[in-house]
């Protein structure tokens, strides 16, 4: 099937895990997953409708940029300390902010470039070693602190990543956890610091199940771009 028969695809799922937590499609973003796709596939998707994609590595993003239609791009993979500086002011999101140590760095540039950046708290609320991310106790002083500390940065939500599962269902206690941190915070009075838009939940295996459990933002890839080919990766 073609890249845009895909999306419509996943903008029908998506229409129907929204209604059944009773919200609208358009309440739910859909960022494309890029990783190891390139820009002509990109602008396919973008040309289908696509608003937002998501790369995992800085370099991917460098690497694209030029050759790819306006966009929102989104980091989503794990962010290294020396790579901040080179995305800092090309991309509108970042997913996975997880230390203090980098939003220490994530300030500090974005202070150079007199913006502030939007980012997103990485939770592991799966508690897998091999997952970055804060746990669900440390979520909060994490927050607090880097709303204390960093005046160019908007704590906008949160992210997390289910363990892939078989039957997504059973991912459903690990995007419930995180929906739980992210209520409490949207409760309280938003600022210019910390405003909670974002849950960003849901990837191509478990999105649907993701929405029904309150996720407003999802990340998928192969469902729309079909399976990569992991082997480019390593040349």
């Amino acid at each position: 099937m073609s890249i845009q028969t895909n999306i419509e695809e996943v903008r029908s799922n998506i229409a129907r895990a929204a209604e059944k937590s009773g919200r609208k499609p358009e309440d739910i973003t859909l960022v494309a997953v890029t990783k190891l796709h390139e820009a002509d596939e990109m602008n396919e998707a973008i040309d289908a409708g696509v608003t937002d994609i998501g790369e995992n590595k800085v370099q991917e993003v460098l690497r694209k940029y030029e050759d790819v239609k306006p966009v929102r791009w989104h980091l989503i993979g794990h962010l290294q300390t020396n790579k901040v500086r080179q995305i800092i002011d090309k991309v509108c999101l970042i997913h996975s902010v997880d230390s203090f140590h980098l939003a220490k760095e994530i300030e500090k540039r974005a202070a150079q470039h007199d913006m502030t950046c939007r980012i997103l708290i990485q939770v592991n609320t799966a508690h897998e070693d091999s997952k970055f991310g804060v746990s669900e106790t440390e979520a909060d002083g994490l927050i607090e602190e880097i709303a204390e500390n960093c005046p160019h940065i908007k704590v906008c939500g949160l992210m997390c990543i289910a363990p892939y599962e078989a039957d997504p269902e059973d991912c459903r206690p690990v995007f419930r956890k995180a929906k739980a941190i992210y209520d409490r915070w949207d409760a309280k009075e938003h600022t210019d610091r910390v405003d909670f838009q974002y849950l960003s939940m849901g990837m191509t295996n478990d999105y649907e199940t993701a929405i029904e459990e309150g996720s407003n933002m999802v990340r998928v890839g192969t469902a729309i771009f079909g399976k990569r080919d992991y082997r480019s990766e390593e040349k």
